[in-house]
């Protein structure tokens, strides 16, 4: 664990009451010391000023910003300008997705189709400046038409220069552990980091999760949907479930944890300490 890299993952926030909300997420998380801080980039693009504004804010902190970057809705000259905005304010790390187009939009429009495109104009722009995160998905893409079509996809954008990539999130490790090997067999040896996602509200899981393909597994489910509106018993669940995964996950050679914390600190916080995490001393 002492090599593992632990990092955490916000959306840009939409008004001033979110803005002064995440920077007390971001103040109670720097006690864990994250790696990185990743800020995410909104179907086609629709909060990419934020994201902009964000990210630089956390950078001029002095904390280590990650941006998303994404595919659609992009031109080649509008992501031109960007990599150079955050190359000057030292920004040396991406996260290179596709992205999702958001609802109404056909394919997505902008310059590029896939990831790989996209790692393959930072690569041969600005050479090694960027480390390049991009996304897997062990439960397989929603939208590939097969898991061996998603695998070569991910496949792609490793030969294209990505340096690591972070999952979806999941609830099954074995799923990741395959993904995980498969990858490896193609000669894929770039460090895959889980993404974890904790459980706070079962309803907004479950929407999210049949929205991006990650599987609940049953037991999951219906231990979550007998809690009815006790939200502190999902809570405490919720607690048990992902901190137990992220100890299994470590102990079979996972490279770190990427947190979806929804903005928010505690639910991460309390996975941190369970999971027996590292913290610096003050």
């Amino acid at each position: 664990m002492p090599d593992a890299l632990f990092s955490v993952e916000f959306s840009p926030p939409r008004n001033p009451e979110g803005v002064e909300k995440l920077r007390a997420t971001r103040a109670e998380l720097a006690r864990v010391a994250p790696a990185f801080y990743s800020v995410t980039f909104g179907a086609g693009g629709s909060t990419r000023d934020g994201t902009l504004g964000t990210t630089l804010e956390i950078q001029q902190a002095g904390f280590n910003a990650v941006p998303h970057i994404s595919c659609v809705a992009s031109t080649r000259a509008y992501v031109r300008e960007l990599l150079q905005t955050y190359r000057a304010a030292g920004i040396r790390h991406l996260v290179a997705l596709r992205g999702d187009a958001p609802s109404g939009m056909a394919g997505g429009g902008g310059d590029f189709r896939y990831a790989a495109d996209l790692v393959e104009l930072v690569r041969a722009e600005h050479g090694d400046w960027f480390h390049i995160e991009v996304a897997a998905y062990p439960e397989t893409h929603p939208q590939a038409r097969s898991p061996a079509e998603d695998l070569q996809n991910f496949v792609r954008k490793v030969r294209a220069g990505a340096d690591s990539a972070i999952t979806q999130y999941f609830y099954n490790d074995e799923a990741y552990l395959r993904f995980v090997d498969e990858a490896a067999r193609l000669g894929c040896d770039i460090p895959i980091v889980p993404g974890i996602m904790p459980i706070t509200n079962y309803t907004q899981l479950a929407r999210f999760s049949d929205a991006c393909g990650a599987e609940i597994p049953r037991w999951i489910r219906r231990r979550l949907e007998s809690f009815g509106d006790d939200r502190a018993a999902i809570r405490a669940f919720g607690a048990d479930v992902v901190s137990a995964l992220c100890v299994r996950l470590l102990e079979h050679g996972a490279p770190g944890l990427h947190f979806y914390t929804m903005n928010a600190s505690s639910a991460t916080l309390e996975i941190w300490q369970r999971a027996g995490l590292p913290v610096p001393r003050a």
